[in-house]
């Protein structure tokens, strides 16, 4: 049911992209994506076929030949990239933190020589920030970074890398000095160059293998060792050593609204395909979409799904304003008061639908079970009943995936 995350106020530049992106998932990364998965195997003709479609400079500016899109339309391309095989995001994610980062915190040499590139998918990138005995506590990084003449000279070993084997950009966070006032001020984030694939890949650097995962897979996930690694103080992120802490921690909130694009994507998939197995399954002479307890779970599964939608259309958009997601306020294109077609009227009236589905579902009668106004002894006269219908304020959804789950009207 497309109608559940169209995104009001676009333009007809990103309704166009996200139809491009819709086409290219439902043709070439569905069919695939399961063979794919099972098999961690690298999608090397997605991704070639990513490249020749702009994916990698979506967000990177006209000036050194990206789109210049925003980050709410890249949150939707990602939704759908995700509805299709989760992994591809993950191709995309670090790729785009690097890129914020270059084009935000960097100097002018540096966006003018890593941007061009990226942007035509000539270089994909990493981020490196966790290490084997931490992730979330990053002021306890122990990856030291020591100036030697003008060079930084890097030892450590660092892990969890996406992307770290294909790419052959990375943006890594190492300690640089012990005399700063907080571990915070001591870190610098620095430009890594080196060429794709695993065992050494420049001197001082080397990807040891590709770290297997039950899930999320095909996309590489990597360590990283670098023992004596020399690299040039001007490829020091904005040429500001003891920066590299807040730097690193602006990129990783472009990385969290790809995170929550992504999950979208991929509850909007499920979503699919039990619509679609609604229509097909049949139980007691009909289909089951036509049974009350499957509509009721149908129309919780919408709301979530637009819930989830609205929530990640409205943090997008926020972050791009130069506002923490988490915090209140904030800027963006896409007016509050409706950003869904198809009726919905902000994030409050899904989470009103959700209780009343909470109560219809509990009040609905059991199959053998007396109706509410025997229960309570007075003698049937439902007319003494003054309780809502159990399907109160919840019409329009419950007809909504009725009407879908028998007809097949999916679009």
């Amino acid at each position: 049911m497309r109608r559940l995350t169209d995104t009001d106020g676009l333009n007809e530049q990103q309704r166009d992209i996200l139809r491009t992106v819709r086409d290219f998932v439902d043709a070439e990364v569905i069919p695939v994506a399961s063979e794919l998965e099972h098999a961690d195997a690298y999608p090397e003709a997605l991704v070639r076929k990513m490249k020749e479609l702009g994916f990698f400079g979506l967000m990177i500016d006209q000036e050194h030949g990206g789109l210049g899109e925003s980050l709410l339309t890249y949150a939707l391309v990602v939704e759908e990239l995700a509805r299709g095989w989760m992994s591809l995001s993950g191709i995309l994610n670090t790729h785009f933190i690097v890129a914020y980062l270059v084009a935000t915190h960097g100097t002018n040499e540096q966006r003018e020589y890593f941007l061009p590139r990226m942007a035509a998918g000539e270089i994909r990138s990493a981020l490196s920030m966790s290490e084997p005995d931490l992730g979330s506590d990053v002021a306890a990084i122990r990856t030291a970074a020591v100036r030697d003449g003008d060079d930084y000279v890097i030892t450590g070993q660092k892990m969890w890398l996406t992307n770290g084997a294909t790419s052959s950009l990375i943006a890594l966070l190492a300690k640089t000095g012990d005399g700063a006032a907080s571990p915070h001020q001591s870190m610098s984030t620095f430009l890594i160059e080196k060429e794709p694939g695993f065992g050494q890949t420049r001197p001082g650097l080397t990807v040891p293998g590709k770290i297997h995962k039950l899930g999320y897979r095909g996309v590489d996930t990597t360590e990283l060792l670098l023992d004596g690694l020399r690299i040039p103080a001007n490829r020091v992120l904005g040429e500001r050593p003891g920066r590299g802490f807040y730097q690193i921690m602006d990129g990783i909130e472009v990385g969290r609204v790809n995170v929550a694009a992504r999950g979208c994507g991929v509850a909007n998939r499920a979503f699919e395909l039990a619509l679609t197995y609604a229509r097909q399954r049949k139980s007691f002479g009909k289909i089951i979409g036509e049974h009350q307890a499957i509509t009721f779970k149908l129309a919780e599964m919408a709301s979530k799904v637009t819930a989830a939608h609205q929530m990640m259309v409205l943090a997008a958009p926020r972050k791009a304003g130069g506002r923490p997601v988490g915090r209140r306020g904030g800027h963006g294109q896409v007016p509050r008061r409706r950003v869904l077609q198809g009726g919905c009227r902000g994030l409050a009236a899904h989470s009103r639908r959700l209780r009343l589905l909470d109560r219809a579902r509990d009040r609905a009668p059991l199959p053998g079970r007396a109706p509410a106004a025997h229960r309570r002894g007075n003698g049937g006269n439902t007319e003494d009943d003054h309780r809502p219908r159990p399907d109160a304020g919840l019409r329009p959804m419950i007809a909504c995936a009725q009407a879908a789950a028998v007809s097949g009207a999916s679009r």
